[in-house]
């Protein structure tokens, strides 16, 4: 199951999807623009331990055997649109900092997550800023993370997702430029402490102001594997016989570049996302030899007043497999969700979403729509406020012309109604 904890950088203002509370960044040491939120010498650290999450928990009925509305084989997280086609779960988080008489700045972070049977240890680090004198602001951090994990909002799709446990630096400065950088391992299958013997090396550019209204981000991704790669130990190549014996197993590397560009001018703001990845898709451990794929995504949101707003998205993303050609695929997807806000309490919200799965090597076609009214008593009248209640019916069709896995055709009409609490804090 996704992971859902992460802010949007197209707006100022939060959407409708998983994030930490953005109150007084001094008063919250979690996450600010899908990172942990790095301290700085500048950071007011508070007393006592700092409690912090996202959760949604709710109620989901429909009256078919396909309970969210997707097309079969799609690409880009949940690319019909997510109001009233999620699931539950959740993230909770405490963390504590100190602060030393040598005068660096630390804090301490550990993270349950629930989103599926059982609780999971998600995070569990440690920080420290202000250590070196020619680098004041530089974050150097060590242990399991949230990590290179960028989000769009209304497809709730991670284009990138690397967590994982290791080391590194953040808001290594270069004039009014900064830099990440981390060596870190996938987690072991099943939440073990361990590795799994898949390793990257992960970098960020980013505080590129290209213009008051323009700023760029690149991103830059190498993966590469040990011997004793979990995922690999039952395809092992041995030679020799007894003491002789010998085994391996063929090293898969991958990278991945892309580039994320703001763009904030009055009341529009939009975020534009280009991603390539070679031999991987959205996680750069998850590696499959001769596989390329490219993503193109426009995200963005439209004040029209202090009670109407606009959010948008168009994506799009293929998928080539020299091995496995009959999955070759792209998906194009559409989703549009105006907002009304009755006052500071009672909000209403119809999201449209259309998403389109096209084979390149077999005769047909995957879709899906879906359109979600939802009514909301949330914290004020902000489209980002929580807490929220929402009450949601949804109306939506799926259609199955190419079966990844039964090689059936089908067709499905949804109809679901729900209840759902979220909140981030």
């Amino acid at each position: 199951m996704k992971l859902l904890p992460v802010a949007l950088a197209v707006t100022a203002t939060l959407s409708s999807f998983s994030t930490f509370a953005e109150t007084d960044p001094l008063d919250n040491i979690q996450l600010d623009d899908q990172q942990p939120l790095v301290i700085s010498p500048q950071s007011d650290i508070p007393d006592g331990i700092v409690f912090s999450g996202y959760a949604r928990y709710g109620f989901h009925f429909s009256d078919d055997t396909q309970k969210y509305v997707s097309a079969d084989g799609q690409l880009i997280g949940n690319a019909a649109g997510r109001l009233g086609n999620e699931s539950n779960g959740g993230e909770f988080q405490f963390a504590k900092g100190f602060v030393s008489d040598n005068g660096t700045i630390w804090d301490v972070v550990v993270m349950l997550e629930h989103w599926g049977d059982e609780v999971g240890l998600k995070k569990f680090y440690a920080g420290a800023t202000n250590v070196f004198e020619s680098q004041p602001n530089a974050y150097i951090w060590a242990g399991r993370d949230f990590h290179n994990r960028p989000q769009t909002g209304l497809n709730d799709y991670f284009w990138m997702m690397n967590d994982s446990q290791g080391a590194g630096i953040k808001n290594l400065e270069f004039g009014n430029v900064k830099f990440d950088m981390a060596a870190v391992a996938q987690v072991v299958d099943g939440g073990g402490t361990g590795d799994s013997g898949n390793y990257a090396i992960t970098s960020k550019l980013h505080g590129i102001n290209l213009t008051d209204a323009l700023d760029l981000s690149f991103y830059a991704n190498y993966g590469f594997s040990s011997k004793n790669t979990e995922t690999d130990k039952d395809t092992q190549t041995c030679t020799g016989t007894g003491a002789d014996k010998q085994c391996y197993v063929d090293d898969i590397d991958s990278y991945q570049l892309a580039l994320e560009l703001n763009h904030s001018v009055g009341m529009l703001s939009n975020k534009f996302v280009a991603r390539y990845g070679n031999n991987v898709d959205n996680n750069i451990f998850n590696k499959t030899e001769d596989l390329s794929t490219l993503l193109m995504q426009l995200e963005g949101k439209l004040v029209m007043s202090n009670q109407t707003n606009i959010e948008y998205l168009v994506g799009y993303q293929s998928l080539e497999d020299k091995n496995a050609s009959q999955d070759d695929r792209a998906n194009y997807s559409a989703i549009v969700r105006p907002t009304y806000a009755w006052n500071n309490i009672h909000s209403t919200w119809l999201e449209a979403g259309y998403s389109l799965v096209d084979f390149d090597n077999q005769s047909g076609q995957n879709d899906a729509w879906k359109v979600t009214l939802s009514q909301n008593i949330s914290f004020d009248m902000d489209s980002g406020a929580r807490p929220m209640l929402r009450f949601y019916a949804t109306v939506g069709d799926s259609n199955t012309e190419v079966d990844l896995t039964r090689g059936e055709t089908s067709k499905q009409d949804t109809f679901a109604v729900g209840a759902m609490w979220e909140a981030w804090w």
